[in-house]
């Protein structure tokens, strides 16, 4: 079976439960200017979080700290205290290795595990539930935009992830393809189940892929959104039009507007 063909959104055939997150008082400075203040998070296991703010706001600096990427100055992240709780990132370039095939590219997610017997059959697997499997032996330079992105989503999710920071991964595709990934995306954590903390300039995306949407201010929590609208998402409907119209007034500065 592969991931794609997983029939449960929640992780029964790895029987590995997702990770949830906790922040309390982080703070990271950059010399005299301080980044994050302070700043208190919970994230819900398997939740999907989106994080959205202004340039300069903290978002990649958060992003960062949860992936273990930075550390704190202060303050605590730590996911409910376990220690195997390993998060998998994925950037907004795929940073492939140009001479490596697809499929080794995709085994570079498993570590020391590469050795194992069955790494090449994980990482076909992966390959199967990103749509590429029949381009497992060609070389990266071959593909497009949006299959290097596919094959990096495959690296990231071949060591089936517990949590999974998404660092902008869409931002340089072109439109069509973006919405394209939004929703393998969307697809691929439904069936896995991880717990997914995406930072996005787009507003529309985070509307169309979270459970919740987070905005930052001056490095603190300014805004925290439930988002209760059905899966998948309508991007034309009324529903989703108020909730974008929501976040751009708070991040524009508009007022007087519901």
């Amino acid at each position: 079976m592969t991931l794609a063909e997983t029939a449960s959104p929640r992780r029964d055939t790895w029987n590995v439960p997702a990770a949830p997150l906790r922040l309390r008082g982080v703070v990271k400075a950059f010399g005299a200017k301080k980044v994050l203040r302070g700043l208190d998070l919970d994230v819900a296991a398997g939740q999907f979080v989106a994080i959205v703010g202004r340039s300069g706001c903290g978002k990649s600096t958060l992003l960062r700290l949860i992936a273990g990427l930075d550390a704190p100055d202060a303050g605590a992240v730590s996911f409910d205290g376990d220690a195997d709780a390993v998060p998998r990132v994925m950037f907004q370039e795929p940073r492939l290795l140009p001479w490596a095939n697809v499929i080794a590219n995709v085994e570079v997610g498993l570590g020391a595990r590469r050795r194992e017997p069955n790494a090449r059959r994980r990482a076909l697997d992966a390959l199967a539930a990103v749509g590429l499997a029949d381009r497992a032996a060609d070389w990266p330079g071959t593909l497009s935009g949006g299959q290097k992105q596919r094959v990096a989503l495959a690296r990231a999710l071949v060591s089936r992830p517990r949590f999974l920071a998404l660092d902008e991964p869409l931002g340089a595709l072109d439109a069509l393809t973006r919405i394209e990934m939004q929703s393998l995306l969307e697809t691929v954590w439904r069936h896995e189940g991880f717990t997914a903390v995406l930072v996005t300039h787009d507003v529309a995306e985070a509307a169309a892929l979270a459970d919740r949407i987070v905005l930052l201010e001056d490095g603190a929590v300014a805004l925290d959104i439930d988002v209760a609208l059905p899966r998948p998402r309508l991007r034309g409907s009324p529903e989703f039009g108020r909730l974008e119209e929501t976040i751009l007034d708070r991040l524009l500065g508009r007022s007087g507007r519901a």
